[in-house]
């Protein structure tokens, strides 16, 4: 059988000791504050004579720093997660300049992830038991799945999330067992009241995990409000609404991987759309609901696994009228409103809106693997016909 080697990163939970937690928020604040000096160097720099940054020069800035009097602490806490955190904006900034990604910004203390990156010298694994630098004892991992045999992490992150919960994300490099090949092949049209609507006809509702936590979350909001900035109080309800989203995207977490991984193992080729969800969410409608939903997840998720598993993914033009081209005939109606759900064809086919739209995608996706890429399957692209009232029966 097929194998791809592939870097894996197992993300599980542990609980810290209190002199553990303390170097480790110690270590997040160090390197929020660096990653802020560079960044600010940066800019300095740049605004004065349009020069740039190198990560060397970023590097014996971080040096400097902790032989100052004022930066000294720098030098307490463990000296990868700094260097990482300097090699990471570097990176941010290539992207910057390449035009992948906006320009960097400076890390907030409250809005910010948390975390500190540690690579092999500054972790020791053994026996299952993770050290980190600048501690005396393992942390106390729980273990909801093993690692693959034999693998062990190159790259060890912790990060701690705003509703207080520790996680450690291992990264390891480990051979996957690609699936059976299979001549199954299926479109996918994501939605909102059908989170996936399949080429067979299949729907898979949108569980709209948001939803059923909309009035606790809600009420929590409304308690923190009230409650007085820096107090006590005010950080208990803080955390009380923390752990209501954690636990929406926990659960939403958990569906998209059962519902990709089922996707990736039944199909050998999965036809998408190349939707632009970041322009919908923009557009002021349904963007509660998209953004529930997570397309762009999906999509990331089903990707990453059909590499792994062998698999193959086809991403069709975001422009391809799937919803209102027929099915049977190729024959494109004018307009057709996100209120009609049901229409008929001229040639006496009647479609369900997103059954025929992922039909569409599926051809498309197929034209794609035979002919190459921009072919449309559109039997008569030119062929058009009025736009109908919904069909009713």
């Amino acid at each position: 059988m097929s194998k791809t080697l592939a870097k894996r990163a197992f993300k599980y939970r542990f609980y810290p000791t209190c002199a553990q937690a303390a170097e480790l928020l110690r270590t997040f604040g160090c390197v929020r504050l660096v990653y802020n000096k560079a960044l600010a160097a940066r800019a300095e720099a740049w605004d004065r004579g349009q020069r740039r940054v190198t990560y060397g020069q970023t590097s014996a800035m971080l040096t400097e720093w902790k032989r100052s009097e004022e930066l000294a602490f720098l030098g307490e806490v463990s000296s990868v997660p700094l260097q990482q955190t300097l090699r990471h904006q570097q990176g941010a900034f290539g992207n910057f300049f390449a035009g992948r990604a906006r320009h960097p910004r400076f890390k907030s203390r409250k809005k910010s992830r948390a975390s500190a990156e540690y690579t092999r010298s500054a972790f020791r694994w053994r026996d299952g038991g993770l050290v980190l630098a600048k501690m005396d004892e393992p942390l106390a991992i729980v273990w909801s799945r093993p690692l693959p045999e034999e693998a062990e992490p190159s790259t060890v992150t912790v990060s701690r999330d705003s509703a207080g919960r520790w996680f450690v994300s291992l990264l390891v490099e480990s051979s996957v067992d690609h699936y059976p090949p299979s001549a199954t092949a299926v479109g996918v049209d994501v939605g909102v009241t059908s989170l996936v609507t399949l080429s067979t006809g299949e729907r898979i509702a949108n569980p709209r995990h948001q939803q059923k936590d909309q009035e606790r979350l809600v009420r929590a909001q409304r308690a923190l409000a009230r409650k007085q900035k820096g107090s006590v109080n005010r950080e208990k309800a803080r955390r009380k609404v923390a752990r209501l989203c954690a636990r929406t995207a926990d659960r939403r977490r958990d569906f998209l991987h059962k519902l990709s991984t089922r996707l990736v193992r039944e199909n050998q080729t999965i036809v998408i759309e190349d939707l632009n969800v970041s322009g919908m969410l923009r557009s002021g409608r349904l963007t509660r609901l998209i953004s529930d939903a997570s397309w762009s997840q999906l999509r990331s998720m089903v990707e990453y696994k059909a590499v792994w598993r062998g698999r193959e993914v086809i991403a069709i033009d975001r422009w391809f009228p799937s919803s209102k081209t027929c099915s049977v005939c190729g024959v494109r109606v004018d307009a057709l409103p996100l209120s009609v759900r049901e229409w008929t064809c001229r040639c006496g086919a009647v479609h369900d809106r997103d059954v025929n739209a992922a039909k569409n995608v599926l051809a498309a996706g197929l034209a794609v693997t035979a002919c190459g890429d921009g072919v449309r399957p559109t039997r008569h692209s030119l062929a058009r016909q009025p736009s109908q009232p919904p069909f009713r029966g």
